[in-house]
Order: C-alpha cells, then sequence, then structure tokens
C-alpha cells in the first residue's frame, strides 16, 4: 500500500523544515543528508523520493525560507504601520525585529551564497533571483516614499540593507537597524529636497 498524498505532503514538509533548521543554524556544506533523515524522522527513500540530491534539497529550503521571510517581513510590517503609516520606516522596525529573534545568524541566502561559492550552483542562482525580488520589494517601499526618484535610491537603500543584516551578525546587535533607517530616511529626506 503506497503513502497517501497527505502524508508524502506532511514527509516533504517535515523535511523541508528540518533542512531549513539545521542549514539555517549550520550551514548547508556542514549539514549532511543522513543528519537532515534522521532529524526529519523520515527514510532515505522517502527524502530522495521528493529530492533527488542535496543541491535539490538545497533549492526547495531556498524557496521555503523564502516564503517564511516574506511573510515574517508582511506581517512585521503592518504591525509596526499601525503606528506609523510610512511603510520604510515600518520596514526597518521589522529588520530590527528580524535581528532581534532568537537564533538570528544572518541572512539565509547571504549565508547559503557564501558557502556554495559556486556562482554556477542551482542554489547560487537562486539567492540571486531572490535577492531580485528583495530588492524589488524595497524598490517599492522607496518608491512610495519618493516617487519618480526611487529608481536612483533604491540600490543604496538596498546596499543599507544588506550591510545591516552583515554588521547585526557580526557585532551580535540590532542597533545596525536603526543606523540604516536613519541613513535610508536621509537619502530620503535629500530626494525630496530637504
Amino acid at each position: 500500500m503506497g503513502r497517501t498524498p497527505a502524508a508524502a505532503s506532511e514527509a516533504r514538509q517535515r523535511i523541508l523544515d528540518t533542512a531549513d533548521r539545521l542549514f539555517y543554524a549550520e550551514g548547508v556544506r556542514a549539514v549532511g543528508i543522513d543528519r537532515v533523515i534522521a532529524e526529519a524522522g523520515v527514510a532515505k527513500a522517502t527524502l530522495y523520493a521528493h529530492f533527488p540530491s542535496k543541491d535539490d534539497l538545497i533549492v526547495a529550503t531556498l524557496r521555503h525560507r523564502e516564503a517564511s521571510v516574506s511573510e515574517f517581513f508582511r506581517t512585521a510590517m503592518e504591525r509596526h504601520g499601525r503606528r506609523t503609516r510610512d511603510k520604510l520606516r515600518a520596514f526597518f522596525a521589522a529588520l530590527k525585529d528580524w535581528f532581534q529573534s532568537p537564533g538570528f545568524r544572518g541572512c539565509a541566502f547571504i549565508n547559503a551564497a557564501v558557502e556554495l561559492a559556486d556562482p554556477g550552483h542551482p542554489g547560487s542562482q537562486y539567492v540571486r533571483d531572490y535577492k531580485e525580488r528583495f530588492r524589488g520589494m524595497i524598490d517599492g517601499l522607496v518608491e512610495g516614499a519618493v516617487g519618480t526618484a526611487h529608481a536612483k535610491l533604491t540600490p543604496a537603500v538596498a546596499i543599507l540593507v544588506e550591510g545591516a543584516v552583515v554588521t547585526a551578525v557580526i557585532h551580535q546587535s540590532a542597533d545596525a537597524a536603526d543606523v540604516a533607517r536613519d541613513a535610508a530616511l536621509a537619502l530620503v529626506a535629500g530626494a525630496k529636497g530637504g
């Protein structure tokens, strides 16, 4: 008797949740398939039925992480947006929340790109694509703040955000979010003419 689609889906989700947790905490290269199998409580055949290779699991885990990151920012920005109507400020408040979250170890996408090293790896390509989508979200926030000047400001604000993430990890401090926010708001004020 075969597994039901619900059971297969549940096993796949358990594998993704486990891989996401382990890859984020310890790194995509440091964590082997056997560890994911053991901690997810699945058979080796089950993992390979869903993810034919570790590279497939890495890409699927990055996709899984993107969904959770997007949801985190959506809900955190909505919560902070109740206090401020400024969506850019709400974004930086959400960024600070993330930096202060338990187990914060930086950006899973930056971490994966550094570990994978090979720009041709499918995980590296996924990271590039994700960063473009994330930058698009930042672009929408900057456009809402300055209108047509957004095209010039977005690259600088995106770099401020990425730099804040790395700085927060290195210094184990959420203060980088405030520094990045203040710099971004200064750029916005300059673009508005004061």
